[in-house]
């Protein structure tokens, strides 16, 4: 492989693996528009091609329909890339739990064979999209920071656990700049939109006028738009390496930490419709806040999006007659299935 590093004349070329997901089809908007080129391998596993297809024709952007476990075509898509993010994953606890032999070959096996295989490749960076879910359960009023201990609950968090730990333990050695991007639960329109999230479900079923049914009303979570996640990333890739190589950045903002009831009445606050209940013992036990002062002390990072503001655009789209058929394309809007073709 050609050397692909950046340098001050010469633009970024940037793989995103896993590119044409629910974050990945907004970064790789984001990027192209930042001016950098962008290579994007994914195995369409929902059937999501046609979240990239508004890009195909232009020429700097390329795909790959492939399996980044797959060496060759790992191999073919790191071809001339300055920077890789790995975003590719099993993503959520329910489809780990139904799939656990998948989520360890690709969560774990296959991204650290990712981190390895770039060493010696003249990679800039390389970022890693991992989950505050690593948090798992943190007691007690303070925030979780990036030095808290981490208590995943889950085989999906565990594997993300695991991966960091295989970075961490190697950045030091490697030639490259990782860095951990720890993302709150993520919510916003996308071009790969999912109904499988809280805010984007909550939503649709409360303008839809359903009855709906929350579990654990106030336990806590962070919330971060799509959009701030994908300006996130952007802001690591352009930042010298010295101030993010081998580091952990916590990606979200405290007013985003909100409990699902917190969620629920800004949801009912603009709807205006639909009914809720509430129950105690639901099978998710992850309860807790993050603190974001890292990122913004760090790398000035602030996000632009209140969960407020993902509602209004939602609902806008919903009254607009958008994503219409969501009961039917269930796979299509969520992460449920694993497509056997």
């Amino acid at each position: 492989m050609t050397n692909g590093s950046s340098s001050p004349d010469q633009p970024r070329h940037v793989l995103c693996i896993g590119g044409a997901g629910y974050v990945g089809s907004m970064l790789v908007g984001q990027l192209l528009a930042c001016g950098h080129r962008v290579r994007v391998l994914d195995n369409l596993l929902y059937d999501n091609g046609h979240s990239i297809a508004r890009h195909l024709g232009l020429s700097a952007f390329s795909f790959i329909n492939g399996d980044m476990c797959d060496s060759d075509c790992l191999e073919k898509a790191l071809e001339s890339v300055t920077d890789v993010i790995l975003l590719a994953a099993l993503v959520g606890d329910p489809i780990c739990k139904k799939y656990p032999d998948e989520a360890k070959r690709v969560n774990l096996n296959g991204a650290r064979n990712v981190f390895d295989v770039l060493d010696g490749k003249g990679t800039d960076r390389f970022l890693f999209f991992s989950t505050c879910s690593n948090y798992g359960l943190h007691a007690g009023d303070e925030l979780a920071s990036e030095e808290s201990e981490l208590n995943p609950q889950s085989l999906y968090a565990e594997t993300k656990v695991s991966m960091e730990q295989h970075i961490l333990e190697n950045a030091a050695e490697v030639d490259f700049s990782p860095t951990i991007l720890r993302l709150a639960t993520a919510f916003g329109i996308s071009a790969r939109m999912r109904f499988d999230l809280s805010v984007s479900e909550f939503t649709r079923e409360l303008a839809l006028g359903h009855d709906l049914l929350v579990y654990d009303e106030d336990t806590w979570r962070p919330y971060c738009h799509i959009l701030d996640i994908s300006r996130a990333a952007i802001a690591v890739l352009e930042k010298p390496a010295e101030q993010v190589k081998g580091e952990v950045f916590n990606v979200g903002n405290d007013a985003g930490n909100r409990t699902k009831k917190m969620i629920v009445e800004a949801i009912m606050e603009r709807a205006k419709s639909g009914h809720v209940s509430y129950k105690e013992g639901g099978f998710d036990p992850r309860d807790y806040r993050v603190c974001f002062d890292k990122i913004r002390d760090k790398l000035g990072f602030q996000t632009s999006y209140s969960v407020e503001t993902g509602v209004d655009n939602l609902l806008s789209a919903l009254k607009n007659g958008i994503f219409l058929n969501v009961p039917g394309k269930t796979n299509f809007y969520g992460n449920y299935e694993i497509d056997s073709k």
